[in-house]
């Protein structure tokens, strides 16, 4: 770790920049942000605590993090990478003996395509190096080889005169005037009011400067502070500015859009381009003060250890490191905090269930006996008596009481109350990390699109001939894409049908093995038996619909934007009916089966009737089944990821790690992670916002096993971010983008699929209407809710639970509660709606604070603007 001390270095631009009083000598960490931006940075870290490993002691001479750097000791890397057969070893593989001439070996025609194939690549690469090397950009190359292939690794550094040149064109920020760190944390801020001591809070040593800041300019350099070009620019702006020119650059005929390292990478020409991570990420094996740690063991120490899941996220370091995209991943975790108090909530109505489950459970149900002689399941089944289904029936008190009906209300306002919130501190992230204008820049034609675009059009914006899809083939190819939908959306309908036929299946055949319990818990096991199946054919089928949508994505959308918006969109809408279509189905069309005499079918089969204790009990089983055994699955798939990992790390070893004559390099055991896949995956997850809030009456436990996993979740990311993974190209953002639309229209659901579930599939109001026109006791409550079947049906008189009279027909009390149903949903939704509305008008998205800090830093940015014009005056 390097350790230097410079008390004179930019003076000038600590007073005039910085405004700030640092005195005397101050200790700067050169691997992470001691001189950052152009200005000092005073040490971060309060008190003397160290991290103690050993009893030896740190050295105080500045050591520069090995493999970083070009062989100079100084000048910062990114790294391609491509990887040759040995040439014996091609030979050995590609020399297939054919008859030919005195007996020699003539290659096929496959291994003299597999060669022009690797020539094409050949070149590809030189001109590719060529035209890097023309723009301005510094490389040097190495290479690890053994008897099998020969790794090639290219490091390429960008001057400062490339950096200044494409600073003001990717609108990178220049700082103005140091600013204090803002507490981003809301309990924080809370409990400090309480004087309440906060254990989720500690000192993160190295917190980089919040700054108020300007567009970089070339022009007023003079002014902004650059004399030190080592540091002015960060390591992930410097990475921004590689992997733009590395995009850009043409490797062949611009016309065949050969442009840019990502079709290279597609082509095969490079198996990896990444930036390096600063350093190894475990900590050194002797003492060492925190604020000597790199970036990379920072995060690892305070954020990516099991040991740290109460604390805060040091959301500007993971920032700093990873870009602002990622971070604002992490922050949107932050509603883990929020899921606290609807676990809490959700557990207090469960257990008041099962405190009261003995007492409030209809006592005509088990203490019938043999009063209440019930209609036959199935046309070979016989009667059988309700007070069977005792145990049934208190079971589902458990999700259907009053309880649950005050926490879905209570879930409908505490959703859209979390995105007011999150609104707001979305905008307080985007300009504390300098996004709040970001805008996407002008961008270029994605290189599948190039490669498939029939015709070259004019740019109306830049002017330049672009590749182009013209009208008629995009509404062709828009039109299949859509009949494809609809043709997969059919498919998981067939899919619920057959689960639906595989649950009536499972229950013929409990109820005639002639077993008591299985007879009576025959409904409970064929529910349980379908949700394991559904989930099985969920996590199937959600494989091949990402694996559709991707291919129904690539064909015309130009920009990388807007394929990102439409494949998230057409995967979204996949699995959310994939998800979500057979707790539905169970929700608010299970049940309808008809009467006796007239039973509804499905291909010969009667529809399904709920359960004995209700069609909510059998929602809160299927949704507990989906949502944890996804969960599960998810974390199956994290482990699967660190496996990937160690096969990888230990493939590569044989040629990386075969020489003990040199330590490992950066570069090398960087090219052993595993190739960050982006947040698609982690984003869809958000699935779970929709188990927590659409079905949150059916079960209230949901928040908290989200909470659980969510726990979970933040570690096992950010072990995988800091550890396993290659360190991605830093990308900024403004928002979660596209994801936020779906949350909104969740949310939205959720309020009337709430709304629905209570005044349909609850007892709720049946019980409450019972109560003020009858007795408030419920006494004769069961009785009510029977009907007699018609007297041509059988030859003594048997029950079915339905609101008729002995012809069937529907009675006036069904009326007046289908009234009462219709108005509760619209008085309901009208409600929450209004006070969504007016938290949305009486809170605005952007805080009185933060719009002061945006004038102030306007203010700023016009004032030195003045005062350098004067100066050239």
């Amino acid at each position: 770790i390097m350790l230097r001390k410079t008390s004179e270095r930019l003076k000038g631009d600590r007073e005039v920049l910085l405004d700030l009083e640092t005195g005397g000598e101050a200790q700067t960490t050169d691997s992470y942000g001691s001189l950052q931006n152009g200005s000092f940075i005073p040490p971060r870290y309060d008190g003397d605590n160290s991290i103690y490993m050993h009893s030896i002691t740190t050295s105080k001479q500045p050591v520069r993090q090995l493999g970083n750097y070009f062989r100079d000791g100084q000048t910062k890397i990114f790294v391609l990478v491509w990887e040759i057969r040995s040439r014996r070893k091609r030979r050995e593989k590609g020399k297939t003996m054919a008859p030919g001439v005195e007996g020699e070996a003539v290659p096929t025609e496959e291994s003299s395509r597999s060669e022009r194939r690797k020539a094409q690549l050949s070149q590809w690469r030189e001109k590719f190096v060529q035209n890097l090397e023309s723009v301005g950009l510094l490389m040097e190359k190495e290479e690890t080889s053994n008897e099998k292939k020969t790794i090639h690794f290219l490091k390429i550094s960008a001057p400062w005169d490339v950096l200044v040149c494409y600073a003001e064109e990717l609108c990178l920020r220049a700082p103005l005037q140091a600013q204090p760190h803002l507490d981003l944390n809301t309990s924080a801020r809370v409990l400090s009011k309480l004087c309440v001591p906060n254990v989720m809070t500690e000192s993160v040593p190295n917190r980089p400067l919040d700054y108020y800041t300007c567009a970089f300019r070339k022009s007023k350099m003079s002014f902004l502070g650059c004399e030190d070009h080592e540091t002015y620019f960060t390591n992930t702006q410097r990475h921004r500015v590689v992997y733009e020119i590395l995009a850009r650059t043409a490797y062949g005929k611009r016309k065949k859009a050969e442009v840019g390292v990502d079709r290279l990478l597609n082509e095969g020409a490079y198996t990896a381009a990444f930036p390096l991570h600063e350093g190894p990420f475990q900590l050194p094996k002797h003492e060492v003060r925190p604020d000597e740690l790199n970036q990379r063991q920072v995060l690892y120490y305070y954020w990516a250890r099991w040991c740290k899941w109460y604390k805060y996220q040091p959301l500007d370091h993971i920032r700093e490191y990873f870009g602002e995209k990622i971070a604002l991943y992490f922050a949107w975790l932050f509603y883990t905090a929020w899921l606290l108090p609807a676990a809490v909530v959700g557990t207090l109505v469960f257990v008041s269930g099962v405190m009261s489950m003995g007492t409030n459970t209809p006592k005509e149900i088990c203490n019938s006996g043999a009063t209440y002689m019930m209609c036959p399941l199935c046309k070979t089944c016989k009667a059988w008596n309700m007070s069977d289904i005792c145990t049934l029936a208190q079971l589902g008190y458990l999700f259907d009481h009053p309880g649950t009906v005050f926490f879905s209300v209570f879930m409908s306002f505490w959703a859209v109350t979390f995105l007011e919130y999150w609104k707001r501190k979305m905008a307080t992230l985007a300009h504390h990390w300098d996004c709040m204008d970001f805008h996407e820049e002008e961008e270029r034609p994605r290189p599948e699109f190039a490669a498939m675009a029939p015709t070259m059009e004019q740019n109306p914006v830049t002017g330049v001939k672009e590749p182009y899809f013209p009208e008629k083939t995009r509404l062709s190819r828009m039109f299949t894409g859509s009949m494809v939908i609809i043709m997969m959306l059919c498919v998981v309908i067939i899919f619920l049908v057959t689960v639906v036929m595989c649950r009536g299946i499972i229950s013929v055949v409990m109820f005639h093995t002639g077993s008591p319990v299985l007879r009576t818990e025959a409904g409970t096991i064929a529910n349980i038996s379908s949700s394991i199946v559904n989930l099985g054919l969920i996590l199937l089928m959600g494989q091949v619909y990402t694996a559709l949508a991707e291919q129904l994505t690539k064909w015309m959308h130009r920009t990388q934007t807007q394929y990102d918006n439409a494949f998230i969109f057409k995967v979204f809408i996949f699995q959310f009916v994939n998800f979500y279509s057979s707790p539905f189905y169970v929700a608010f069309f299970k049940g309808f089966v008809g009467y006796p005499t007239n039973y509804g079918t499905l291909f010969g089969m009667r529809n399904e009737d709920c359960g004995a204790g209700g069609c909510l009990i059998e929602l809160a089983q299927q949704l507990f089944i989906i949502m944890v055994g996804k969960q599960l699955i998810n974390n199956v798939q994290e482990f699967i990821i660190k496996v990937k990992a160690w096969r990888q790390k230990r493939t590569l070893a044989k040629v990386l790690g075969g020489k003990a004559s040199h330590e490992p390099r950066r570069w090398e055991e960087d090219y052993k992670l595993v190739e960050c896949e982006g947040l698609f995956e982690e984003y869809l997850e958000m699935l779970q916002f929709g188990f927590i809030t659409i079905f949150v009456a059916a079960f209230p436990l949901a928040p908290l096993f989200a909470l659980l996993n969510n726990w979970a979740e933040i570690r096992l990311d950010a072990h995988k971010f800091v550890c396993e993974y290659r360190r991605p190209v830093a990308e900024r953002a403004q928002n979660i983008g596209v994801w936020f639309n779906i949350l909104e229209a969740l949310s939205h659901l959720s309020v009337i699929a709430n709304a629905f579930l209570i005044a349909f599939t609850s007892d709720f109001l049946p019980r409450l209407l019972y109560e003020y026109k009858f007795d408030n006791d419920l006494n004769g409550y069961v009785n009510f809710t029977l009907a007699y079947a018609p007297l041509n049906y059988t030859e003594y008189p048997l029950c079915y639970k339905a609101f008729r009279d002995n012809n069937g027909s529907y009675t006036l009390f069904y009326w007046e509660l289908l009234a009462v149903r219709l108005g509760f949903i619209i008085a309901f939704e009208h409600v929450v709606f209004f006070v969504l509305r007016a938290i949305d008008w009486i809170v605005p998205d952007v805080p009185e604070s933060l719009e002061l800090k945006i004038k102030r830093e306007r203010y700023l940015a016009k004032q030195a603007l003045a005062e350098n014009q004067e100066a050239l005056l």
